[in-house]
Parts: C-alpha cells; structure tokens; sequence
C-alpha cells in the first residue's frame, strides 16, 4: 500500500503585498513672508471689524448711523451734540462744525457726498464728517475739500490727502494715520455727533478741555 502523507502542503501566496495605508503626506511650506502677510491680513480684518459700522459687514443697520456695540464702547464718554440738519446740507458744500469741543484743534467738516461712504448717514449713506487738521503735522485742511475724487487734500505742509469714502484713510504724502471721522448719529432729520474716531492732532486725548 502506498504510504499516506497526512501533511497538507501549504500554498505560498507570491503576490507582492500592498500596502492599503496611505503614505503620509507632506504638510505644505508656508514660507515666513506668507505668514506674516496672512497674519497681518486676518489682524487687520480683526481691527476694522472692531471698528466698521454694522452695515459694511451685514450689508444692514438697524440704526442710521456708524455706531456698532464696539464703537458704541469707544464713544461712550464722548458728548452727544447736534451738528446740523440733513435738510440743509448741499452735495460737496463742507459745513464747519465743532467736535467734541470748542477749541480751534476741534475743528470738523460736515460733508454731504454725494456716493456711499463708510460710517455715512442719511437715505444714501453719504454724511460724513471728519476733523479738519492733517495728521501728519497738523496742516489746516478744511479748504481742501476736493468734490470730485472725495478726498480731502492735499495738505499745504506736505501735499496728504485722505479718501473721505473709506474712513478717512491716508491715501498720499506723509500722514500715515486716517483721519479721525467724527461717528454721527441721526435722528429725524437732526444729524448729532457722538464720538470721535482717531486721535485728533495735537491732543493725547481728544475731550482734553472739553
């Protein structure tokens, strides 16, 4: 009889193995220029949302005026004072006012635009007013309205002008702070100062002496 072999022969799989698992993929470089732009992108969204009235981001106000709950904070110690008529006001006509006191450094220009501007009152958010002294040196700028590109300048010390349409930003020369804007509120057709954005020329707090 033939001898029985109880031993089962094992089959040798020969297929190469596969690694199911991905291999872990390199994280993206992200150089140090990248990260300061980027970081500096999402400081200066921070810093504007802190100080934008609510309809740049929402695209609505509840109130017809600049003044979100940040602001409201900013200004809460700033006077409440009536600075015009909305009726009275002419497109591209400054209107002196004064703000937040009487001192000739206080000095501001109400200015109906005429186009949107941010922190503008009224049906076409077009009111603005802003302090009326260059934030480089303190040049007198409540002459230099210019009507057609809505800036403001240029400054007779050393030629800046700041865009009245955006904030009071510099936008030429020397100065490298906005101009402070004066946040306005409106109530009928009263327009009523209430706070300052800025730090007026020449003073370490804006309501010294007033």
């Amino acid at each position: 009889m033939d001898k029985i072999d109880n031993t089962k022969k094992q089959d040798v799989d020969t297929t190469p193995e596969i690694d199911t698992q991905e291999a872990p993929q390199e994280a993206p470089c992200i150089s140090r220029r990248q990260l300061l732009i980027t970081g500096g992108k999402m400081g200066g969204l921070a810093a504007m949302s802190m100080l934008l009235p609510p309809q740049v981001w929402a695209g609505k106000s509840k109130r017809s005026g600049m003044v979100s709950s940040a602001v409201t904070a900013r200004t809460a110690r700033y006077p409440r004072i009536k600075v015009g008529r909305l009726s009275a006001l002419k497109q591209d006509k400054p209107v002196i006012i004064r703000y937040p006191g009487k001192a000739d450094g206080q000095k501001a220009l109400l200015i109906k635009l005429g186009e949107p501007a941010l922190g503008g009152i009224g049906p076409d958010r077009d009111v603005v007013a802003f302090n009326a002294f260059c934030t480089h040196q303190g040049g007198p700028l409540e002459d230099q309205y210019d009507a057609k590109n809505k800036i403001m300048g240029p400054c007779e010390f050393h030629l800046s002008s700041f865009d009245l349409t955006r904030h009071g930003m510099m936008v030429s020369a020397s100065a490298v702070q906005n101009l402070p804007q004066i946040v306005l509120e409106l109530k009928g057709n009263d327009i009523y100062a209430v706070g300052v954005l800025g730090l007026i020329y020449g003073y370490p707090d804006n309501l010294l002496g007033v």
